[in-house]
Order: C-alpha cells, then structure tokens, then sequence
C-alpha cells in the first residue's frame, strides 16, 4: 500500500447513497473539489486525490443493532500530509469527525509513513530486561492517595507496596507538581525505598513517576527526572497528543520506559457512532508513538470495556502488523487477586496485572495484597486452582475471602 495511508470508517445513516457519501469524503478531504476541475487540472492533481478502495453496506435487518450502516474504505495519499500523527488524524478525520454518525476505525500506515516512527524504545522485551522477569505477567501497583500528602506519606506507601513484590509502582496519573511532593524530590525519595525495598526482596523495581507540566517543558521535565534516578515514567498521552509523546519516545537522552495512561479516552472511543476505536486509539496509535506499556481498562473491572475490544486492543499493541517493538497491554481498574486467571487466559503471559484497592485494600495491609498477587500469578503460571493455592498462603486466602475468584 506504499504511498497511502488507508482509512476505515464506520457510517450510520437510515438513508444515505453510501457510495456516493465514501465519493464525497475522498474528494472532500484531499483535493476539495473534482468534477469541477477542467481535464488538464484533473491530471495535475490526481496524485493528491482520494480513493474509495470499498464500500459495504449493512441493511438495517443485518445489523445487530437494527440499523443501517456501511463500513467504508479510503486511501490518502501521503503527499497530502507530513510525517506526524497529528498530520495523519487531521487528514482522515478532522472534519469528518464531526459530519453524521460516522466512527474511525482502523487506520493502515504506508511504510514511508512507518518509517518516521521508531516505536517503543523498550517494549516487552526491552522492560522484562530492565526488570529481569521472563517467565510470568508482569505485577503493577498505584498509590493509594497522593493529592495532600508531603514525601513522608509518599514514601510510606512507596515502601510498602514495594515490599510486596510488586514489579511497577506508578504515580497516580493526578499528580502534578506542587510544593509537597515537588518532581526530583518526589523521585529521590521514592527510588530509595525502591532500593531499601531491594535489599529485602531481591527484586528490581520500576518506578513510573507522572511526567507533566506546559507541552514544551515536557522533554526538559524527563530529563529531570531521570537525572534524579527516574527509570520510567507516566504519561497522559491524550491529554497532550500523540505527538507529544513521539517525541519524547524518540529522544535518545529519555532512556527509560514510557507507560501511557488513557486518561480523556473515554470522550473518544465509547460510543458506536462517533469517536475513534479503542483498539486504534489505545493500541496501534500508542505503540507507534512510541508507548512501552499501555493502560487501558479491563474487561472485568470497576471501569469496564468490552472485551472483543481489550482483546482488539491487546492484538494491536503486540502482533506482527507493525514493525515495531510490542508494547505491554495493562488492563487495569477493578483488578482483585481472584482475577489473575482470567487476566491470564485472556491477555496470555505478556500482561501486567495493575492493581490499586487490589492491593491496598487487602485486609492485611499493603504488602500482603502485593503478595497475595504474586502468590495468584505463581499459582496461574504452575496450572495450580487459586482455590488450592490460597489454602497454603495467608494472603491469598484472605484476598480470596474479600473479594472471590473468577476462573
């Protein structure tokens, strides 16, 4: 498909020409105007046109919603548009956004378009080195409370879920810079009771420190932070845009992992008719601007997505259609110990289970809901029930009692 970039829509309309409406867009947001166009300056600008590769139609009787649509195919040439995501999503869908019923779903990239794009410095493989874990799902953890609470606090909380085996700790995605817990100092802190924590458990710990402030200082801030011995970060990527975080994916002095966070996506791909497809937006976009790990919610959870769409999301993030490093999908809100197993027959090995009240509202403390997890994934990865598990561990058993088991 070299030269374009392929667009696929989804088109809700009771009584649309559907061939007529796919001929309008790919006029419409390439050249503007063509029947108009006298012959000579038709094949001036035929390399700039649109082209509507297909169009099917769906009868309101077919559907499973019992309406109408038509999923519609266009390609873009890629010398309407620079190398940028921002470029890219303004082409096919800016204005477009906001005629009709009508949803993105999928965008397929040129491999001169590809080739701007580095992808994920780490990935899976990249972040399972860092961590030196190969052979189970990676285990994520978030603070309690952070807004009001000085270093001290901060620290606690560090220390405690540090000290229960978790493998990624992560700033709440909430937390900017302020007086109590300012940036460097707020790393300092924190990676030492990763290193306090190490001493007892032997194990390495990621420590993914919330990276914000004005979109020009965002590089400059990383910076900051990694010099005070930040090794990963967290990023609100739709808040400052894909190519934000493009940016400091491809900055050879930002050598630590990223980790998105989907804050603001749920304004964007939850509805049938407008917005952007999650395993788009949340998957295949992410991993080409560069993200090492993506949250995304789970299908389980507090806050739920369906999960053909996790699972979409998941395929976007990891297999083969990009050229690209995998980045680790991270379904996330809800998470208990008593659903590692179906986080594992659903998201495979290569998932980080992130957990919040999972964790801190284990009935016996911090540390024992970071290894009531690590006891559940141990017993997932050796074929042992849960239900057999926690009869010889505390924590799990306690866990299981809280909140059940989903197998």
């Amino acid at each position: 498909m070299g030269g374009y970039c392929r667009a696929t829509y989804r088109l809700y309309d009771e009584k649309a020409d559907f061939e007529k409406k796919a001929q309008s867009i790919a006029v419409g947001l390439t050249v503007g105007s063509w029947t108009d166009l006298p012959q000579a300056r038709k094949a001036e600008m035929e390399k700039h046109l649109g082209r509507v590769v297909s169009v099917t139609e769906v009868p309101a009787a077919d559907s499973p919603t019992g309406e109408r649509y038509a999923d519609i195919v266009i390609d873009y040439p890629d010398i309407n548009f620079s190398r940028d995501i921002p470029a890219l999503l303004v082409t096919v869908f800016g204005k477009l956004s906001m005629d009709g019923r009508i949803k993105l779903l999928d965008i397929g990239f040129s491999d001169d378009f590809l080739s701007a794009f580095p992808g994920p410095k780490f990935g899976i493989e990249g972040v399972r080195r860092l961590l030196g874990v190969h052979d189970r799902p990676l285990l994520m953890s978030i603070f309690k409370s952070v807004i009001g609470h000085d270093l001290a606090n901060l620290r606690e909380q560090f220390l405690l879920q540090a000290l229960g085996g978790v493998d990624l700790v992560k700033d709440d995605e909430i937390l900017f810079e302020n007086p109590l817990t300012p940036l460097e100092k707020r790393v300092e802190t924190c990676m030492a009771a990763a290193e306090e924590a190490k001493r007892a458990t032997g194990q390495e710990l990621l420590y993914a420190v919330n990276l914000t402030g004005p979109t020009f200082k965002l590089a400059e801030n990383a910076k900051r932070a990694i010099r005070a011995g930040a090794n990963a970060l967290l990023f609100n990527v739709l808040a400052y845009g894909f190519d934000a975080l493009a940016e400091l994916a491809r900055d050879p002095e930002i050598n630590v992992p990223i980790a998105a966070h989907p804050a603001i996506s749920g304004a964007i791909y939850p509805s049938r008719h407008y917005g952007i497809a999650a395993p788009l937006l949340l998957g295949k976009l992410m991993r080409l601007a560069g993200a090492d790990l993506v949250l995304f919610p789970s299908p389980y959870g507090s806050v739920v997505m369906p999960k053909e769409d996790t699972k979409a999301v998941k395929n976007a993030l990891t297999t083969g259609e990009l050229p690209l490093r995998s980045s680790f999908p991270v379904p996330s809100a809800g998470i208990h110990p008593g659903l590692v197993p179906l986080l594992h027959r659903d998201f495979g090995p290569d998932v980080v289970v992130n957990a919040g009240g999972g964790i801190h509202g284990h009935p016996l403390g911090t540390s024992a809901g970071g290894r009531a997890f690590r006891q559940a994934i141990d017993a997932v990865m050796a074929g042992v029930p849960l239900v057999e598990a926690a009869k010889r561990h505390d924590e799990l058993r306690a866990a299981v009692e809280a909140w059940g088991i989903r197998e």
